[in-house]
């Protein structure tokens, strides 16, 4: 198993970065928030977890070894997969996800793409005893950035000047009510791809 990659990253797109190591680009998934901490050029250090298919072989990566365990520990429970697993990480961080099914919080399972009430009810009963408690405080682990800061972030980390990143966040923050005004919660990629287009048609 590949724990972790380090090295400079070569590469940062809406879901993937590239990071060279021993002269070899790793390609490796990430959440937008784990994105927005990286910039082309700098060292990195994502802990790694590989997801073996008989068709494919694929790197997830992660901020701290924390988000790499939960991720695993999701994917003991069943319906979730790898990619469904990663949009729960998208959504909500490690201790939010643990104060979530600690306290049977159904509605913020809900809010990740791919799980509905059923789905919700399910998980909750599955994960109970193999997430753990929270590990920071509950206040803390409920505080996730917003929609609109996570987006920011992660076009400035794309490279984008803050300036740039203003507009394409205010350019999609009518997709992003309507996806509130529809009792849903805005959904960071699906928003980045979005705005990246218009960055796009704006050069």
């Amino acid at each position: 198993m590949i724990a972790f990659v380090s090295g400079p990253v070569a590469a940062v797109g809406p879901d993937t970065a590239v990071v060279e190591v021993g002269g070899v680009g790793m390609a490796v998934q990430c959440t937008p928030t784990t994105l927005s901490g990286l910039r082309v050029g700098q060292p990195a250090r994502l802990a790694t977890s590989l997801v073996v298919r008989e068709d494919s072989l694929t790197l997830y990566g992660f901020a701290d070894d924390d988000e790499r365990q939960v991720f695993e520990l999701l994917q003991t429970a069943s319906g979730v997969g790898p990619r469904l697993a990663q949009a729960m990480l998208a959504v909500h961080s490690p201790d939010a996800l643990r104060l979530a099914v600690a306290t049977g919080d159904e509605k913020a399972l809900t809010a990740v793409p791919g799980i509905g009430k059923k789905g919700a009810q399910r998980l909750l009963l599955e994960l109970k005893d193999r997430l753990g408690e929270p590990v920071g405080r509950p206040a803390a682990a409920a505080a996730a950035p917003g929609w609109s800061d996570q987006l920011h972030a992660a076009l400035v980390g794309l490279g984008y000047a803050p300036r740039e990143a203003e507009d394409a966040v205010a350019a999609v923050t009518p997709q992003a009510e309507a996806a509130l005004a529809d009792g849903g919660s805005p959904q960071v990629p699906q928003l980045l791809r979005a705005a990246l287009q218009t960055l796009n048609r704006a050069r």
